[in-house]
């Protein structure tokens, strides 16, 4: 396996709302204590994608969704490049400096990540 999908992500709004159902509802586990605003949520018989969320400071206005695909992968950089000849487009992201993933942008425009595993 190159690649498969280990987390959809959530943005939200109401954070401590949605990590408080959405570990109710799966019987998910946090992998780590939430950070930053972030938590990434894990089957415990890992079975299941991540669900991860990520905390937004305004209500969500526009067309641009907040759902998107994490894509685990053990080779990053050719995992990207492999998306790319495949109709992906690098997104223009503002990364922090220890960043793991990279946005690409599908053929509908649609946000997604590839992460380092």
């Amino acid at each position: 396996m190159r690649i498969k999908i280990g987390s959809i992500v959530i943005r939200c709004y109401e954070f401590e709302k949605m990590m408080q159902f959405w570990q109710a509802a799966l019987g998910y586990t946090p992998v780590r204590p939430e950070s930053g605003g972030f938590v990434i949520l894990s089957d415990p018989a890992g079975q299941g994608p991540n669900l991860s969320l990520d905390r937004m400071p305004q209500k969500r206005t526009g067309k641009r969704g907040w759902l998107h695909l994490d894509l685990y992968a053990s080779n990053q950089q050719e995992e990207v490049a492999r998306l790319v000849k495949l109709g992906a487009v690098p997104y223009p992201w503002r990364y922090e400096p220890d960043a793991d993933y990279v946005v690409l942008e599908d053929p509908d425009g649609n946000l997604f990540c590839v992460v380092q595993i």
